[in-house]
């Protein structure tokens, strides 16, 4: 049986880059999925209709940072699939951002990425688990970064947004564990989706042969690498398993 069947996930920033990559290896799994994201995922919904059956998945064009727009995503998962199981947050400002002294950021950009980044976790998060909590069961992926454990330069932003990703995930595993609901952190390295590749070649080209060298397995990263970890924790296999990082990197980090 595949070990997701019966389960119903979310997952923000599902449509494109390595979330929909994501979607797939929830919905390969039995999941059925709602594909929320600024982009639309109806072509995705569609193919993976196509593959795994009607009914298997569902968008919705969501800004994970504006409570309203959450709050409907909510809903209309609810409404379509009945509950929610699995949360995957992989919303995020990351492929859109250049590289920058910090002293050069812009407050405006500043505030933008820590309003998608923090607050959409926190509010899919706070509006998921309140219907968790009523089935006693949960597990919410908050997709962090592996540039928390060592900082990167230029990229001051995202970092730090990064760095409140994973002390929410360990301050919310002490008040949601009486509840019966697990959330973690995946920490991917640094990752060759398509879009980072297609849409900032400048931050791949300061970031790829660091990112090979710091590893103890010499080679790139690719969004395929990230999906056993990311159905581990999904699934009933991490259910004694919460507040923990999972770093994914090719052991570039020891954790």
């Amino acid at each position: 049986m595949a070990r997701l069947a019966g389960r119903t996930a979310i997952v923000t920033g599902g449509a494109k880059g390595i979330g929909r990559h994501y979607s797939k290896a929830l919905a390969g799994e039995g999941a059925r999925v709602m594909i929320a994201d600024i982009a639309d995922g109806t072509d995705l919904a569609q193919e993976l209709d196509s593959r795994h059956g009607q009914g298997t998945a569902l968008s919705s064009v969501t800004d994970v940072s504006d409570e309203s727009q959450v709050k409907d995503l909510v809903a209309k998962t609810i409404d379509s699939f009945g509950k929610i199981d699995i949360l995957v947050n992989n919303a995020a400002m990351y492929v859109a951002l250049h590289e920058q002294p910090f002293i050069d950021i812009d407050v405006a950009l500043w505030d933008r990425v820590m309003a998608v980044n923090v607050r959409g976790s926190f509010l899919m998060a706070k509006h998921v688990a309140r219907h968790m909590m009523k089935q006693r069961y949960g597990k919410i992926i908050n997709i962090g970064s592996g540039t928390t454990f060592r900082g990167i330069p230029k990229m001051a932003h995202y970092v730090t947004s990064k760095g409140a990703v994973v002390a929410m995930t360990r301050t919310l595993s002490r008040e949601l564990g009486e509840h019966g609901i697990c959330i973690n952190t995946l920490a991917p390295g640094f990752t060759l989706s398509e879009t980072v590749v297609a849409d900032n070649p400048e931050h791949v080209n300061t970031s790829k042969a660091g990112a090979i060298q710091r590893r103890a397995l010499k080679r790139d990263m690719h969004p395929p690498d990230l999906l056993g970890a990311l159905v581990f924790l999904a699934s009933s296999d991490s259910d004694f398993y919460t507040g923990q990082i999972l770093a994914v990197d090719g052991g570039a980090v020891n954790t």
